[in-house]
């Protein structure tokens, strides 16, 4: 975790986390109203027989409702899905009519700009700037369950200084250890291991996206960050150590440009 005793990285880290927050309060909001949906559609087709005489023979069901980011195409409930792709069908689909679509496109945006960083780095007036569109939306959705205590999560993620978490252990010497109730020392240890557990999944969700863009031969921004992130995930032992098949990926890949 040396990488993110950097202020910036840890900024870059606090938000994704942050945005990991929504996550449950949307699935439940994207559910609840899909079954509103096709309850509504049940009930217009069952006040009276159909009278089109429609010929089903060649018709092909579709799988999804409305239009998924690359990656989601195949997903087919809301818990296969991160925050930004609900997010993303919040924007797309017109069951979510009355949702204001300028909070949710501030945040896919964001979360677009933070996906971006190859160096895992955010300034502190971005971040400003991110924290009130996502106060934004968890305004916007108050009444969705379990929303504001996203939102309160979201205020303490964004306040906490991760490198006390990371670090707190390794600047006590041995006496001052022995100093700390075993919760303490506990507690320590579990913030470290979460943490460390958080940046691997987020490591994993952006490497398997810039992959799957250069399998479907994307634009050259992402075989640049690609590349990028890749060379940041070099540079760090325990990160190239963890990832070393999708390095291996990444620079099969470049072999072959």
């Amino acid at each position: 975790m040396e990488h993110f005793r950097e202020f910036e990285n840890q900024n870059w880290f606090k938000v994704i986390v942050a945005l990991r927050c929504l996550q449950k309060p949307l699935e439940r909001f994207i559910d609840k109203e899909f079954g509103i949906f096709h309850r509504k559609l049940g009930d217009e087709c069952g006040e009276k027989p159909c009278v089109k005489n429609c010929n089903l023979n060649n018709w092909k069901p579709q799988q999804n409702q409305a239009f998924m980011p690359r990656g989601q195409g195949k997903v087919k409930v809301a818990e296969q899905c991160d925050a930004s792709a609900l997010l993303n069908l919040i924007n797309h689909c017109d069951c979510f009519h009355f949702v204001d679509p300028k909070c949710v496109r501030e945040v896919i945006c964001f979360r677009n700009e933070l996906m971006h960083s190859c160096e895992l780095r955010v300034k502190d007036e971005w971040m400003r700037h991110y924290q009130t569109s996502v106060r934004k939306l968890v305004r916007h959705l108050d009444q969705v369950p379990q929303m504001a205590t996203a939102g309160k999560q979201i205020e303490e993620m964004l306040s906490l200084d991760l490198s006390i978490c990371v670090s707190g252990l390794d600047r006590m010497d041995s006496a001052a250890l022995d100093g700390l109730e075993s919760d303490s020392v506990r507690q320590w240890e579990t913030s470290a291991g979460l943490i460390s557990q958080w940046e691997a999944e987020l490591l994993q969700e952006r490497l398997q996206e810039l992959l799957h863009a250069a399998d479907d031969d994307a634009e050259t921004q992402d075989t640049e960050q690609l590349r990028r992130l890749g060379g940041f995930l070099q540079a760090n032992r325990d990160l190239g150590e963890r990832f070393s098949a999708e390095l291996q990926v990444i620079n099969a890949l470049e072999a072959r440009e």
